[in-house]
């Protein structure tokens, strides 16, 4: 039996930019596969985004679902008023509350968020998930050092915004 040959010493060539640019340009192209595949179902993106949301955690205020969407109150608000004519999310009142309604899915919007779930998942499956499982290791360890990265930059940049 043959051990398998020791990975190449890295490059100090690499340029962190050309990744970047090569990150970005493979974000562009999976995401507009994926927005192919839900437009297919008639969901957009952000449809989409709203709907699988509330399939993880049923129940959010408008206030909630858009942080976790990262984006504002007033962004989520139009979205939310079609996605509810449609009939595939509902607002509850919250006893207790009068300024706020639980966001609610749904049958018709769970089982669009579920199609849209699985077209994504086959996509993540064909694609990422083909990857030998220490690629996908090493990746999943550089993504996390890299977010720890971004989110001290991004607490960085706001520090210096509140000077």
């Amino acid at each position: 039996m043959t051990s398998p040959s020791p990975s190449p010493a890295p490059d100090p060539t690499v340029d962190p930019l050309r990744v970047w640019f090569r990150f970005i340009r493979l974000h562009r192209r999976a995401t507009n596969t994926i927005a192919s595949e839900l437009k297919a179902l008639g969901l957009s993106i952000p449809q989409f985004d709203l709907l699988s949301t509330l399939t993880e955690r049923e129940g959010l205020s408008q206030q909630e679902l858009a942080e976790r969407l990262y984006v504002t109150k007033g962004n989520v608000s139009g979205l939310l008023d079609r996605m509810v004519e449609a009939g595939l999310v509902e607002r509850r009142a919250i006893p207790g509350d009068r300024r706020s309604n639980a966001l609610h899915l749904t049958k018709k919007g769970r089982d669009l968020a579920e199609r849209g779930i699985a077209a994504q998942k086959s996509y993540v499956e064909g694609t990422l998930g083909s990857l030998p499982p220490e690629d996908l290791a090493d990746l999943e360890r550089i993504v996390l050092a890299w977010r720890e990265r971004a989110r001290a930059a991004e607490d960085e940049t706001l520090a210096k915004l509140q000077r």
